[in-house]
């Protein structure tokens, strides 16, 4: 599984790609403008990702901007529904709005911040990413 990792905050993003690659191949980017230009050189590459775990508030492009340009290619790229990559959305924000808007542009799953391994784990396998403790 090949997995890019969206957060501004070096702490939080690297406990998360610590925990991530024991379920694949992992890129971090560090902002919003940063992971859009990983996603695209991906595309580009023939090597697209499977999963972005996006925070939701970070510099340049937030997570919400990111969420709905990379829905927008896949779109205009007429990829099916099971093609598309599983967004994962992270944030420490209480506010209930982000996170609708996050599902009302197509976002696949949302955990909270400080991030729970568990809850990320039971994300990934109610996406069909992973079937148990490991990856496939």
């Amino acid at each position: 599984m090949r997995i890019l990792i969206a957060e501004d905050d070096r702490i939080s993003r690297s406990f998360l790609q610590k925990f991530m690659v024991t379920y694949g191949e992992v890129e971090v980017a560090v902002d919003g403008m940063d992971a859009i230009d990983i996603y695209m050189d991906a595309i580009k590459e023939g090597k697209p990702f499977d999963l972005l775990c996006l925070d939701i508030m970070m510099p340049k492009v937030d997570g919400l901007k990111v969420l709905k340009v990379i829905r927008q290619l896949e779109n205009q790229n007429e990829k099916a529904s099971d093609k598309k990559i599983k967004i994962i959305m992270m944030t420490a924000l209480a506010d209930i709005g982000y996170v609708d808007e996050a599902f009302r542009l197509g976002c696949d799953a949302y955990a909270s911040k400080p991030v729970d391994t568990e809850k990320v784990e039971e994300a990934m396998r109610n996406l069909g990413l992973i079937t148990d403790e490991k990856s496939e």
